[in-house]
């Protein structure tokens, strides 16, 4: 009998399989989730056999530490290491319900903490392309004016949804917005956004309900969703040939990132984003180093590389 088979008929996979029980008929999860939990489970239980582990009873915060390691070592990310851990916590919860342990081991160990994503911005040629939208159909009219408002002045998607017909001050060439927190913002506007926007509101007659309010709608004649909004982004990314995926926050992205590669004012893109802490604005300042090292590294006379290297 090997060890695999020794393992699995084993304390530890048994008691699993009870948690599984639990999560059936107590907590009512679905197969899907009650899956993923086995397999969690099940592989940090083969670790932790390895580490002469032989019941939940005798789990220490050194067997958790010891498979977190051996599953760092392993390759495997820091955002699978988080859900097998989280996974541990739950049962290890359940385990102290059933009286097998007194405390939480898992509840003392974190996963490597996970590198802070970079949002992916449109440079200012592929932005070109994808506003490269010139009819007369009401909706498209309507989609251009909706990405080049967003790309003009950084909203939030449901920032842009929620705009009225009065939030649009074409005179002082300004948008009125209400962000997070409900908290109200003005933002100035571009003039190839007001143009589309007074394009837009020439043909909205021909779409919108005669009591609806919402700047843009959809054509149920009503406030156009969210998921609308971003549907037609990912559909005229396509029609455009653009190679990366489009949606409502790459815009945002984009303008945020343009700003300050142009102003170098933090402080500025903060207030016309709309975020309360600059932490949240300074990801940008990632975004605008990788631009300067790379115009750097191709100028610069000591930063290039000898070709023989």
């Amino acid at each position: 009998m090997t060890a695999a088979t020794d393992f699995t008929d084993g304390e530890l996979t048994l008691a699993i399989q009870l948690f599984l029980e639990y999560l059936r008929v107590e907590r009512q999860l679905s197969v899907n989730t009650r899956s993923a939990y086995g397999r969690n489970l099940n592989a940090m239980a083969e670790q932790l056999s390895e580490l002469s582990l032989e019941s939940w009873s005798a789990l220490t915060i050194s067997h958790v530490r010891g498979i977190a390691t051996r599953m760092h070592k392993s390759g495997l990310s820091p955002r699978s290491i988080a859900t097998k851990l989280s996974a541990l916590r739950s049962f290890c919860d359940w385990l102290i319900l059933q009286g097998q342990l007194q405390a939480n081991p898992a509840r003392g160990v974190s996963a490597p903490k996970q590198g802070r994503p970079l949002p992916k911005n449109l440079d200012v040629d592929e932005l070109h392309q994808l506003m490269n939208i010139d009819e007369s159909d009401p909706l498209t009219i309507r989609d251009r004016a909706i990405m080049e408002l967003m790309y003009s002045s950084g909203l939030r998607l449901a920032e842009l949804v929620d705009l009225n017909m009065g939030d649009i001050q074409f005179d002082e060439r300004q948008v009125r917005v209400i962000g997070k927190g409900n908290k109200e913002r003005i933002l100035p506007v571009g003039r190839m956004a007001l143009d589309w926007l007074r394009k837009w509101l020439s043909v909205r007659a021909a779409v919108a309900g005669g009591e609806e309010f919402a700047l843009f709608v959809s054509q149920r004649q009503r406030r156009i969703s969210h998921r609308s909004v971003q549907l037609r982004m990912a559909e005229w990314g396509g029609k455009q040939a653009l190679s990366s995926h489009i949606h409502p926050h790459k815009l945002r992205h984009s303008f945020a990132t343009h700003m300050l590669e142009s102003s170098g004012d933090l402080r500025a893109v903060q207030e016309l984003l709309g975020h309360a802490d600059l932490a949240t604005t300074q990801i940008y300042t990632h975004l605008d180093f990788q631009h300067l090292a790379k115009a750097y590294d191709q100028a610069h006379p000591r930063a290039k590389r000898e070709k023989d290297e």
